[in-house]
């Protein structure tokens, strides 16, 4: 085998270990219950922590090739890389993920707050790294970039309220009847929101309760798990 093809498995070797450590980490952060200012602001570190790992992977990989690795040693050497890092950091992408991360810390809104944006009502569904998605009362959904929401005024009626948000997050089969399954989950004040499609459909339940959270994200994934059960579901 030439050294060529050595370097390029070590290289796709060290992409599959940084995807795997990423998606452990995601995981190990995500089973939590935490009230609703922490879980905006783990949401947005988890984000930061498995892209700063899945990069950090390429990087290295892409360098264990001696092609790449002088092409990269070229351009960082030369001054037109500092014009590359200074023209991108000024890109609106760059502004949304720093707004994001300020909204994480400064906690201006959270999940499941109800805010008005430019005089558009809608609870927070998510917060990204550079996105925020709000449900308007007609169902639509209205993507804000962060950075608009980090300078523009916005009205919160929720913030000062003292409950707490708790989520419950599943795997069903794509085979299932998805709008079944949320309707089934989404009964007695809970509300059930599909977040994810691929293989498996990943539906998240959230629950409102006063005061902090402390044992709510258990007795929610508890009246989760037996809500599936009871019809019949198959938790993948």
């Amino acid at each position: 085998m030439s050294d060529f093809w050595q370097r390029l498995i070590v290289a796709a070797v060290v992409v599959c270990a940084s995807t795997i450590a990423a998606k452990v980490v995601d995981g190990r952060i995500a089973r939590r219950g935490l009230p609703p200012e922490a879980i905006t602001r783990y949401r947005v570190l988890r984000r930061s922590v498995v892209g700063a790992i899945v990069f950090i992977g390429v990087l290295s990989a892409l360098l264990e090739i001696p092609q790449v690795r002088a092409i990269a040693g070229g351009i960082l050497a030369s001054s037109a890389a500092i014009g590359l890092v200074i023209g991108f950091a000024s890109q609106r992408t760059i502004g949304n993920v720093a707004a994001g991360i300020l909204i994480a810390l400064t906690q201006p809104l959270r999940l499941g707050d109800q805010i008005v944006v430019e005089g558009t009502a809608g609870v927070v569904e998510e917060i990204g790294l550079t996105y925020t998605w709000l449900r308007a009362p007609n169902g639509e959904r209205l993507v804000v970039p962060n950075e608009k929401l980090a300078s523009e005024t916005i009205r919160n009626s929720t913030i000062r309220r003292t409950e707490s948000v708790v989520e419950a997050a599943v795997r069903v089969p794509f085979t299932e009847d998805l709008r079944r399954v949320t309707a089934l989950l989404g009964v007695d004040g809970d509300e059930a929101v599909v977040t994810n499609l691929a293989a498996r459909a990943t539906i998240v339940v959230r629950r409102r309760v006063p005061g902090p959270a402390g044992d709510s994200g258990s007795e929610l994934r508890l009246a989760v798990a037996d809500r599936l059960k009871a019809a019949g579901v198959a938790i993948a």
